[in-house]
């Protein structure tokens, strides 16, 4: 399969496109239109003429049915534009390391960055191919600019080779998924699929029909503030309160640094605050709604065991529902599911079944209406200065999308 995917990923990846949770814009950060603008485009120069971009950064676009077949469902494809505030996006320059020999890849701008196979366990199977990375002082924007190039040539593709049958295929490009607004402002209406995928994944062969299911707390402790001369048996500070919070979770459970696979956790991400009123934020991770509610009351339990040593102070425990595990939507819908493995084995591969300890926009989409499992990208080390790609993986995640498509025709 002839493919522009690297050409096109060498050109996304140098566009600054890192949304900001900070800001209360949408999308959170205008620049983000700057990779959106040139993919409809692009997608206008291919022949998909309604292509466009609307006010809050999102891309839709339609490849039209070529099939005789009345009733195959209308499925959609969709990667988010934006990389995360984690790690600068801003100046990136891709470096392909052609015919990799298998020795550590020194990223020349930061020679402190090294991506080493002994930290890397996937690029074992690397040995031989074209890995991209950045130069070492930025990320490289695989997340997810990968999956979006990947897409876009997909559709090349398809366009390029009519005798590929398919029903109508839906194009969505998301701002600001990194920071949780992705679907904020979707209009499912308009993009008009029954079920979806976002290309969104990780390595070679690998799909994720689930997902963690997410809360955040926000716990606002007020203490009782005095004049530290003349503090003696009324002060009781906030800052201490939270802190002996912290201190009492466990040291070695529970925590995102001590769990894997199927383990949640309770992790605080930010404080602020004074004496008298302090502001604690976590996010609540597990895979079932009873374990996000077990660690909420866990959590709530050290709160109220704190608050005893301080009489006079008190606290409110918010819990905030982010997402759910996509999979309670999807298992009622297997047939999405199945279509993607047949694909990977359509491709060469071998399916990998996995669980994302994280979400995803198709989280959301999920509960939303679309029903939509994820698949890899051949992306690696999200989020940091040595994230890095494999270009035939990326030419494979290619050949799924396309595989699927005819698969949905075949089926219905």
């Amino acid at each position: 399969m002839s493919s522009t995917v690297l050409e096109r990923f060498l050109r996304y990846v140098q566009i600054d496109t890192q949304s900001d949770p900070n800001s209360t814009l949408q999308p959170s950060t205008e620049k983000q239109k700057n990779l959106s603008r040139m993919l409809v485009t692009e997608l206008f120069e291919m022949g998909v003429v309604d292509a466009h971009l609307d006010e809050y950064g999102y891309v839709y676009a339609t490849l039209h049915a070529n099939t005789d077949k009345l009733n195959v469902p209308v499925i959609c494809f969709c990667s988010h534009v934006d990389t995360s505030p984690d790690c600068s996006g801003a100046g990136v320059k891709p470096i392909v390391h052609k015919a990799w020999d298998g020795t550590d890849i020194v990223l020349p701008d930061d020679p402190a960055q090294v991506i080493r196979r002994s930290e890397h366990p996937d690029l074992d199977a690397q040995i031989g191919n074209d890995i991209v990375t950045a130069s070492g002082t930025t990320l490289l924007g695989a997340d997810n600019k990968a999956g979006v190039s990947e897409i876009m040539d997909a559709v090349r593709y398809l366009l390029e080779h009519p005798e590929i049958k398919h029903g109508t295929i839906k194009i969505l490009f998301t701002p600001d998924e990194e920071i949780g607004r992705g679907t904020n402002k979707v209009d499912l209406a308009k993009l008009g699929a029954d079920f979806g995928y976002t290309i969104d994944g990780e390595s070679l062969g690998s799909f994720e029909d689930e997902t963690f299911s997410a809360d955040a707390v926000k716990i606002t402790i007020r203490g009782i503030s005095a004049h530290p001369g003349f503090a003696k048996g009324k002060l009781e500070n906030a800052l201490k309160i939270a802190a002996d919070v912290i201190a009492a979770l466990p040291k070695d459970a529970l925590s995102p640094e001590t769990t894997e696979e199927k383990q949640g956790f309770i992790h605080p991400t930010n404080i602020e605050g004074i004496q008298e009123k302090v502001t604690l934020g976590f996010i609540i991770r597990d895979f079932t709604v009873a374990g996000l509610h077990e660690k909420e009351g866990y959590l709530k339990g050290i709160l109220v065991q704190v608050l005893q040593q301080y009489p006079h102070s008190t606290a409110d425990f918010e819990v905030i529902e982010q997402y759910r595990n996509m999979k309670e939507v999807l298992d009622n819908h297997p047939h999405v599911s199945e279509y993607v493995w047949e694909a990977i084995r359509r491709s060469g591969l071998t399916p990998l079944k996995r669980s994302i300890r994280g979400g995803t926009d198709g989280s959301r989409l999920s509960f939303m209406g679309l029903p939509c499992p994820n698949i890899f990208t051949g992306g690696h080390a999200f989020h940091s200065k040595l994230e890095w790609v494999s270009v035939q993986d990326m030419q494979k995640a290619v050949e799924v999308i396309v595989n699927l498509c005819q698969i949905w025709e075949e089926k219905h």
